[in-house]
């Protein structure tokens, strides 16, 4: 089930990203969520009219989240967002990712979202592929932009249209 995230589902979100972060490469941050910060970035997506949503399992688990927000500051961006799709090992190639990315992608879309953009971390090919899956395009890489583990990684910039070309 995917649903709005909730304050309460802090704690349960950190228990989905901070392994992420700790030992993989699929995000550069090394630094761990607590469940504080989290509560604050669900409560600030609201605010913004954007969104923050959870994959629920039936037995209560919590399998993944998703959100997204402006791109970049300032007016001329208002129109362009980036997400950030997570999920648990156990969730992984059993839709979830695909459902949750689908109700964030519509959500954008009709708060006036024209793109969306997704930062892949290059060592995480699963992520590019999912992307390209999702009608995502590759737009640039940014070599070495990323520091982790003792080592520089690429990023790799996707993005897909939401809305028909102006004019």
């Amino acid at each position: 089930m995917i649903r709005a995230a909730r304050e309460t589902d802090a704690t349960a979100i950190c228990a989905v990203w901070n392994p992420i972060i700790r030992d993989t490469a699929i995000t550069f941050n090394s630094v761990e969520k607590t469940a504080t910060e989290i509560a604050g970035t669900i409560a600030q997506k609201r605010q913004d009219g954007h969104g923050f949503w959870v994959a629920q399992a039936a037995d209560g688990q919590l399998d993944g989240f998703a959100n997204y927000g402006q791109f970049r500051g300032g007016a001329g961006y208002a129109r362009t967002v980036e997400h950030t799709v997570i999920l648990g090992a156990p969730a992984r190639s059993r839709g979830t990712g695909r459902a949750l990315l689908e109700t964030l992608e519509d959500h954008a879309r009709r708060s006036g979202a024209h793109q969306i953009l997704a930062g892949i971390s290059g060592e995480n090919p699963g992520g590019i592929a999912f992307h390209a899956a999702m009608g995502y395009r590759p737009v640039v890489v940014l070599p070495e932009v990323g520091w982790k583990f003792g080592r520089f990684m690429d990023l790799h910039l996707m993005v897909k249209r939401l809305s028909p070309l102006a004019g």
